[in-house]
């Protein structure tokens, strides 16, 4: 079958340029200035301009060349069938430590997709190995000031990192930051940390290398390696210790000492889980430079935190109490291991300060990827029935909106939140993943 040009358009706004050129759902854009699209981010450099000659193919054949004056960065006002406006790019690693490989079988095809995108890091903050990104991608980059960039370091010891990818051109995958720190580009980056590979002196060595493309380089996060039960004939990888913990944030600590007076950044942080491990507070909010990582699970639980007391803080100031009067309420909520005692603070504050109110929180333990899987995105519904049937859950359960996929009400192991809710007898809430909703959907209205 004969490829078709062009980008297909799936939809046009109502009110849109594309309207008033009459541009319909049906029609191809082919070029704009002359210049072929190769995807979102030539749509988007060359539509920039106040005056654009846009060529549009029809259903029928016939070619229209459209001569358009427009404000300055607005866009058409079409979807595109594809929002890349090109083929997903898959990863060409084969990382020791990849998630992807330690999923069971059985599951949506989706969810064994390994992306290796670079368009993904901007648009959807996906890090990215830069091993599938062509001096073409970079030039790209480059020439329309793309950032950030997310890269995935893992480590910057060439050999290493072609044996942690399983990739013999890693290593050399890395000269392309030189590149981007060249021309200004800002770029984040992450470490996946895994036991006696790449950690102790080679943590070390990678934290010092990367120090060098501050401030262009804006963080780098270190994160414990992920490891479920479905590891049989993957690479042999150990989970961190207690101990390990506190070595990691003890690195990461003094690299934070020594730079922020000279650049304003933190530059260096840890995820959330090294300070659960190692029964360590939290650090302050300062100390997170913005929450650059938050992606990367690293001060999300800081944030958290720090919305909900401002939200009890609003709420007390405004007479809430006085409102809430003799109400009662009794309601449930589910979180994963690692957040708990931080979720179920919360809840005792809330419970203090409204009497009559009574929040179960219930920690989820993850027996479909294993103990040792404790974040609350990739609990499984199959998990939370198994676990709350014939449990106490009050009038609500509050499902965190991280357990969905993107715009849908379905979890990992494809149950919905409507099945959770009748195998439990108890109406459902996804609740956003702000300290500001957790209150809200605690208290309900009154």
């Amino acid at each position: 079958m004969k490829e078709q040009k062009g980008h297909l358009i799936k939809a046009v706004k109502d009110g849109s340029i594309a309207q008033e050129m009459e541009i319909e759902a049906g029609d191809r854009l082919l070029s704009i200035n002359g210049e072929e699209v190769e995807d979102v981010f030539d749509y988007q450099y060359l539509m920039q301009d106040e005056y654009v000659e846009v060529s549009v193919l029809k259903p029928s054949g016939e070619e229209w060349l459209l001569e358009i004056d427009k404000e300055y960065e607005e866009g058409l006002g079409v979807e595109f069938e594809n929002g890349l406006m090109d083929e997903y790019r898959s990863c060409c690693n084969k990382c020791i430590f990849c998630f992807i490989d330690q999923m069971p079988k059985g599951m949506r095809p989706t969810l064994y997709f390994k992306d290796d995108d670079s368009r993904l890091s901007f648009l959807q903050g996906n890090y990215v190995t830069l091993t599938n990104m062509s001096d073409h991608d970079v030039d790209r980059i480059i020439r329309y000031r793309l950032s950030p960039i997310n890269i995935s370091f893992q480590t910057t010891n060439p050999q290493l990192r072609c044996e942690m990818l399983h990739n013999r051109f890693a290593g050399e995958a890395l000269k392309k930051v030189d590149r981007f720190f060249e021309a200004g580009i800002e770029m984040n980056g992450q470490i996946v940390l895994c036991k006696g590979i790449n950690d102790g002196a080679e943590l070390e060595r990678s934290l010092s290398d990367l120090e060098k493309y501050l401030p262009h380089l804006r963080s780098v996060s270190v994160v414990p390696v992920g490891l479920s039960r479905f590891r049989e004939g993957l690479y042999p990888l150990e989970p961190f210790t207690g101990e390990d913990a506190r070595k990691v944030l003890q690195t990461v600590r003094r690299f934070q000492d020594r730079l922020y007076p000279e650049y304003g950044l933190h530059f260096v942080h840890a995820s959330d889980e090294w300070y659960i491990l190692a029964g360590q507070e939290l650090p302050e909010e300062e100390t997170y430079d913005g929450y650059l990582q938050l992606e990367n699970g690293v001060g999300m639980l800081r944030l958290l935190l720090e919305e909900f007391e401002a939200a009890m803080s609003a709420l007390l100031e405004n007479g809430a109490q006085a409102r809430w009067g003799g109400r009662r309420r009794e309601i449930s909520a589910v979180t994963g291991q690692i957040s708990y005692p931080y979720i179920r603070r919360m809840a005792d504050r809330m419970e203090e300060a409204f009497a009559g109110l009574t929040v179960h929180i219930w920690p989820i333990r993850n027996d479909f990827f294993g103990e040792s899987i404790t974040v609350t995105g990739l609990l499984t519904g199959q998990d939370i029935i198994a676990q709350l049937k014939g449990k106490r859950l009050g009038e609500l359960l509050l499902l965190p909106q991280n357990l969905l996929r993107s715009q849908e009400t379905v979890l990992l192991d494809d149950c919905t939140v409507e099945e959770i809710g009748n195998a439990l007898q108890v109406p459902v809430d996804v609740v956003k993943s702000s300290g500001y909703d957790f209150v809200q959907s605690i208290l309900g209205d009154f």
